[in-house]
């Protein structure tokens, strides 16, 4: 039972493993992408169900509609991250040894290496070595890290190695791979993610609960009761279109509170703050982004007996070229003590909003600025089950209500601003103008610094990867019969698959063997074969 698993956990840890299990969730992430997601639109995959009847709930029992919520996805995450931390960590340790220790000894045969000559030399073994370490640099200057060594017979050896980084650009690459699967996993759990409309003109937004989100998708450890706390008002909002409809800029004038502002009581004391799209306020660890925004015909109402009502709600764009708009401002007359009566005469003022009618007895919208607004309504009259206790949508009405006769059209009509349309029972709806709204997108994201710092570092470790090549030389310098001369054989060897040490081995023996020795007088070397002292072994 031992062996068996330390060989699974051998197995696990190795590279080869990790690869197969990034490529698995490679191919994993792809039902998320192809196929609609729950977390991000329940319509969709309730579309999917309806064109797809037989197979929807199939792949709905295989997770494939919440594809990273789903077991079988957590377990490949969790399978590499263990295997990515299990095979990189050992070799970090390893590594780091290894930059401590002395290059390797040299080889006993030089001549069986890729790169390798040999020469007599006129001049003394110190005096060689000196030369040697000079070109080398005493591994500072060129990046070589030498090592000096003496064999029996006086015979000495210089081990130098270059591109030492490479290996620590591979695991920086690897170790960042993993901080980034943990960041991501720590934004999953402890981050969320809500939408909220806010009216311009003084309208206001606090992250106080999830109740005051319009939608909102909580990470797996968030449950909405403990988000940190800011406050943000929406003053204006400016669009600017081109001639064919298209948005060119957003943006809205804003004012922000922080936690600090809240906890000291400065609720009156607003920090301005110019939001547009792709240029998000960053708040107490939060981002508030700018996604779009639409209209909010107003209307009031008007009782016979002369008590009125405004209601101004959002209407939800059907174009989004133009900004054409539907929606549904709903009224409850007031001072109706009894319940049966104030069921019975609910108002529902429904239909579309224009920002530039088309005019004429259809509207549309030509254009999504605001030219020449316009609203065609259906005014219902009946029982909207604002009493019933069930939630219900902002932007329209309960069909079946309409359908079964509880609600009935009692006027329709095309208003302009300031325009009214009367009803049967001398009651009158007045459309008395538009204010704009804005749709806000909140994000809190704890992991969201370290996923830069680890992206930023995988590209750096993966440059040095790429980019340093790894290769060794080895020097031994045999001493002469007295007479001043030296043999000097010398080896090398790449680490890596990619071109050019031939020509640097090249330039090296150049350097050490066909120039004269400085302050000796002799000619240069003369090629020789490798001495008869030399025994051959393994490289």
């Amino acid at each position: 039972m031992l062996a068996f698993g330390r060989n699974t956990w051998r197995g696990l840890t190795s590279m080869r493993t990790a690869l197969v299990l990034l490529f698995l969730l490679a191919v994993a992430a792809l039902p998320g992408a192809l196929l609609p997601q729950r977390s991000l639109n329940q319509s969709l995959v309730d579309e999917y169900f309806a064109d797809y009847p037989w197979l929807a709930p199939i792949l709905d029992d295989l997770g494939f509609f919440d594809v990273f919520a789903a077991p079988w996805f957590a377990a490949i995450y969790l399978l590499l991250m263990i295997s990515l931390v299990g095979c990189v960590l050992p070799r970090t340790v390893e590594h780091l040894r290894g930059m401590r220790a002395a290059p390797v000894a040299t080889p006993r045969n030089l001549s069986r290496l890729p790169h390798h000559a040999s020469a007599v030399l006129d001049a003394d073994a110190d005096t060689v070595l000196e030369r040697i370490r000079g070109r080398l640099g005493a591994g500072r200057r060129f990046g070589w890290r030498t090592a000096v060594r003496e064999e029996p017979g006086g015979v000495r050896t210089v081990s130098a190695e270059k591109g030492y980084l490479r290996e620590a650009g591979n695991l920086v690459f690897h170790l960042s791979l993993v901080g980034l699967l943990i960041g991501f996993a720590v934004g999953k759990l402890f981050g969320y993610e809500g939408q909220v409309i806010v009216l311009t003109g003084g309208g206001q937004f606090c992250n106080s609960s999830i109740l005051g989100y319009d939608s909102f998708r909580a990470g797996l450890r968030v449950d909405g009761t403990q988000l940190h706390p800011f406050c943000v008002k929406v003053d204006d909002f400016e669009a600017d279109y081109l001639p064919n409809g298209q948005p060119d800029s957003f943006r809205a004038d804003i004012g922000y509170q922080t936690a600090a502002d809240l906890a000291a009581g400065h609720t009156d004391r607003w920090t301005p703050y110019p939001l547009a799209v792709n240029h998000p306020l960053r708040i107490d660890g939060s981002r508030v982004y700018l996604l779009g925004h639409g209209y909010a015909p107003r209307f009031t109402v008007t009782w016979p007996d002369g008590q009125q009502r405004t209601g101004e709600i959002q209407w939800k764009p059907v174009d989004q070229v133009t900004l054409l708009s539907e929606g549904a401002t709903k009224f409850e007359r007031p001072g109706v003590t009894d319940p049966e009566q104030r069921r019975t005469n609910q108002l529902a003022v429904t239909g579309l909003f224009a920002p530039t009618s088309s005019g004429g007895a259809l509207v549309t919208s030509v254009f999504p600025d605001l030219r020449d607004p316009e609203v065609a309504v259906d005014i219902l009259r009946g029982d909207l089950g604002l009493d019933d206790g069930r939630g219900q949508s902002i932007f329209s009405v309960d069909q079946s209500k309409v359908e079964s006769g509880e609600l009935v059209r009692v006027a329709r009509a095309n208003l302009a601003p300031g325009e009214q349309v009367a009803l049967d029972d001398g009651t009158t709806v007045r459309f008395d103008g538009v204010q704009q709204w804005v749709s806000l997108q909140i994000s809190h994201d704890p992991g969201q610094s370290a996923v830069l710092v680890f992206a930023i570092t995988v590209l750096l470790g993966l440059g040095l990867s790429l980019s340093i090549k790894r290769r060794r030389f080895w020097v031994r310098i045999h001493p002469g019969d007295g007479a001043g001369r030296s043999t000097v054989e010398l080896g090398g060897l790449a680490r890596t698959d990619q071109a050019g040490y031939g020509e640097e081995f090249d330039r090296l023996r150049a350097d050490l063997l066909d120039t004269d020795l400085p302050g000796t007088g002799l000619p240069g070397p003369s090629n020789t074969d490798p001495p008869p002292d030399t025994h051959p072994g393994d490289t």
